[in-house]
């Protein structure tokens, strides 16, 4: 996956924001795991992804659809902010134990 800026958690956050909230942590796993392959096969073939992108958090959010980007007073959006973090801090933990 490409290196990951406010702009990814963000948009991120707006397309876990379109889904339920038990459908969420499966969603956000997923965006993270399509942005590393996607990552793989850019750097492979020299083309995005046809299904999940150039490598990027955020593109593999764009490709859902993402909420109106509310404020930060929203919990829910809170709430989604913080599942993406997490979910970034224990695939950094993971790439991180396996070097």
């Amino acid at each position: 996956m490409r290196p990951v800026l406010h702009t990814d958690l963000r948009d991120a956050a707006r397309a876990l924001l379109m889904r339920p909230a038990r459908q969420r942590f499966d969603l956000c796993r997923r965006m993270l795991n399509e942005a590393a392959w996607a990552d793989r096969y850019a750097r492979q073939t020299g083309r995005p992804h046809p299904l999940w992108g150039n490598g990027t958090l955020s593109d593999a959010a764009r490709k859902r659809g993402l909420a109106r980007e509310p404020t930060l007073d929203d919990t829910q959006f809170c709430d989604c902010l913080a599942l993406v973090l997490l979910g970034l801090r224990d695939r950094l933990g993971h790439v991180q134990g396996r070097e």
